[in-house]
């Protein structure tokens, strides 16, 4: 009965639907055939068996990528819910899943600030070009919004500069116009890969407005008026790709070629989370605090097993398994793990000490607002050897930051064991827990570089 009320009901939907025919009581299955690639990367490797005490730790203690994630990841970067790189900050890192999606992906799109960019992180920036003019389109190096209402300007009189409020956009290329002010509308544009893999171009957004031709011709400003507010609003909310998003002069991708990755399979000195924990890539330095601000920097083990786990990446593979073993025994950094030290090497001011503060004090410490006015990251190291030897501590008027020659007047060193002749907690803090003591042979560095080579820059 119930079958014969399902079939009249499909017949009338099909006679309002303008066929006759009623589809079979027997449709079959469609047919589907999912691609599911294969992870890349074996569960078994021949082991180092070799006598070196930092390899065969790190083969112990990080035999798989799941565990660089679990123990090495999870412990510096991304432990707490909503603390740095764990759902908070760009990249994500609090999950396997979210540490393989870093495997290919683009570096710093969450910097924060023009100057924290790498120049090998920018991308081709977006292009712009007036829809009424006729001229080639313009690669927009960066973009800046003064917020309020654009005052009164005149041609023959005041004309706006870098701090007048409205829309400024810096061009790779001079814009090809003689006014210096046109009343057109600005279109932005971007490619884009469509669902059969065809490069396709998008005018994704439009603002019609005054636009100045300011300077060599590669400033615009575009008034923003009361009305206009929202429009302009939206415009920046789109997510603008600047090439040349540092403000340096120099467009990355364009100069350097391809944007390097979080984690470039099979190059590790060429992946920016490497660069961040070293603040180097190559001959160039990273700009921004050397990661990680609030727990101990990777040691030597720490190091290899990231630098392995990465090398040995497929970079042709489609998936990545972190269940893979690494492969100790044919890594190439396996044969001088020392060289992977973040902590440098021999007691001397550029060689350890710096790189000690730097990695384990910058977070407070440096900065456009370092706490108590302590800054260890800005300027070359002659400059914050400057700033801390025979200064005066701001907490403690009666002794200098570092006392070349006496453990005893070195406030700096004196807060960093601990010693009670100086109030305040022991230094450095872990923000979340707050322990966070250097361990006793880099405290001996320093003492050493204090008290026996007597604090010299060297």
């Amino acid at each position: 009965m119930k079958r014969s009320l399902l079939a009249a009901t499909l017949g009338a939907l099909a006679l309002a639907c303008g066929s006759t025919s009623l589809p079979p009581e027997n449709t079959g299955t469609i047919p589907f055939e999912p691609h599911r690639p294969t992870p890349s990367g074996s569960t078994t490797v021949t082991p180092y068996t070799g006598s070196n005490a930092d390899v065969l730790l790190a083969q112990l203690t990080y035999p798989t990528g799941l565990d660089v994630h679990r123990k090495l990841v999870m412990r510096t970067c991304s432990g707490t819910n909503g603390v740095c790189h764990n759902q908070k900050e760009y990249p994500d890192l609090h999950t396997p899943a979210t540490f393989v999606a870093a495997i290919g992906a683009p570096c710093n799109v969450q910097s924060g600030n023009a100057s924290g960019v790498f120049d090998r992180c920018e991308r081709l920036g977006d292009r712009f070009r007036f829809a009424e003019q006729e001229f080639r389109e313009i690669e927009i190096g960066w973009f800046e919004l003064v917020r309020g209402e654009t005052p009164e300007l005149d041609p023959k009189g005041t004309r706006p500069d870098e701090g007048t409020a409205g829309l400024h956009l810096y061009l790779h290329d001079p814009v090809p116009v003689d006014q210096d002010r046109i009343n057109v509308t600005g279109t932005f544009i971007r490619n884009f890969i469509d669902d059969r893999g065809n490069v396709q171009t998008l005018a994704f957004a439009s603002y019609k407005t005054n636009w100045w031709v300011l300077g060599d011709k590669r400033h615009l400003f575009a008034e923003v008026n009361e009305n206009q507010r929202d429009s302009v609003e939206g415009l920046v909310a789109s997510g603008i790709v600047q090439g040349d998003q540092n403000r340096n002069g120099t467009y990355g991708a364009r100069v350097l070629g391809n944007t390097v990755p979080l984690i470039n399979p099979g190059k590790p000195e060429a992946s920016y989370l490497v660069a961040r924990l070293r603040g180097f890539m190559g001959a160039d330095t990273v700009p921004g605090t050397r990661m990680p601000l609030a727990n101990q920097p990777p040691n030597v083990p720490d190091m290899l097993a990231l630098m392995c786990f990465i090398q040995g990446l497929d970079p042709t593979a489609a998936q990545w398994n972190l269940e893979s073993a690494i492969d100790y025994n044919t890594c190439t950094y396996s044969e001088n793990p020392e060289a992977l030290s973040l902590a440098g090497s021999g007691d001397t001011w550029s060689g350890r000490v710096l790189p000690l503060l730097q990695s384990n004090c910058g977070g407070c410490h440096g900065g456009s607002n370092p706490q108590a006015g302590l800054d260890v990251l800005s300027g070359t190291p002659h400059e914050v050897y400057q700033r801390l030897v025979l200064k005066p501590s701001s907490q403690d008027a009666t002794r200098n930051l570092i006392q070349p020659g006496s453990l005893e007047k070195s406030y700096l060193y004196l807060k960093l064991t601990g010693d009670g002749s100086v109030s305040g907690s022991r230094m450095p803090i872990n923000p979340l827990n707050g322990n966070a003591s250097l361990p006793d042979a880099d405290i001996k560095s320093i003492e050493n570089w204090i008290f026996l080579a007597g604090a010299v820059e060297n």
